[in-house]
């Protein structure tokens, strides 16, 4: 049975949600991703911050990258699988909420991500098929 673990892509990293978002990007681009997962105070995960997040929420909005932080735009409740999920559990999880990264955790710690392109190249086409149209379905 393929596992979470199995799909992920390896050596995410977190944020801490006091870090601004000028550094969040720095940090992507020396990762090279395109999100990252924000830890809060408690070192619990409270969301993730896209690249998006960083020029839709900040820099389009006149704000200074240098002076918003992550916790700043991060909102809702923060969504994860554990390492030991099905990728019919992953895959649910994602289409459920609508979301197209989702951090791994094995044993309360980040051990990796899984994006949309990890999907595509590990499932079906019947299952990409079935994640597309749940993920980006108008709501």
């Amino acid at each position: 049975m393929t596992t979470a673990a199995d799909i992920m892509h390896t050596g995410a990293q977190w944020i801490p949600a006091t870090e601004t978002l000028d550094r969040a990007a720095q940090l992507m681009a020396r990762l090279n991703v395109g999100a990252l997962p924000v830890s809060g105070p408690d070192e619990r995960m409270s969301g993730i911050i896209t690249d998006r997040d960083i020029v839709v929420q900040c820099v389009a909005k006149g704000h200074d990258p240098a002076k918003v932080t992550c916790g700043d735009l991060v909102h809702g409740t923060p969504r994860w699988i554990d390492a030991d999920a099905t990728v019919d559990q992953v895959l649910d999880e994602m289409e459920s909420h609508q979301i197209r990264r989702l951090p791994v955790i094995k044993d309360k710690r980040l051990v990796g991500m899984i994006s949309e392109a990890d999907l595509a190249t590990h499932v079906t086409d019947r299952q990409l098929a079935g994640f597309v149209e749940k993920v980006y379905a108008k709501v």
